[in-house]
């Protein structure tokens, strides 16, 4: 499923699968993100997966997740998951531990 293309406001929850750990791929999440000012967090999960929150307008969120989908120059996505959420007002892009 893919964000909305209008410029409304979308939140927007992604799993994100492939060699994504150990390559700098949250950091280089919160930097793009930060270019693109949107707002949510990201984190490593226990099984080898990335997981990310994103809000704002969905034309950049959209952006986002193409991006979601290569990842920094180390990382090989191999499956990017998404759905679609009620938007929570978030501050910031944070890197969660």
């Amino acid at each position: 499923m893919s964000p909305a293309r209008d410029a409304s406001r979308v939140r927007l929850h992604c799993w994100v699968a492939g060699k994504v750990q150990g390559v700098s791929y949250r950091a280089s999440t919160q930097q793009h993100a930060g270019k693109l000012a949107l707002r949510g967090w990201v984190r490593n999960l226990a099984d080898g997966r990335v997981e990310c929150v994103l809000e704002g307008p969905g034309e950049r969120v959209e952006q986002m997740v193409a991006w979601l989908r290569k990842g920094p120059p180390l990382a090989r996505v191999s499956e990017v998951r998404t759905e679609h959420e009620a938007e929570e007002g978030l501050r910031g892009f944070e890197v969660r531990r």
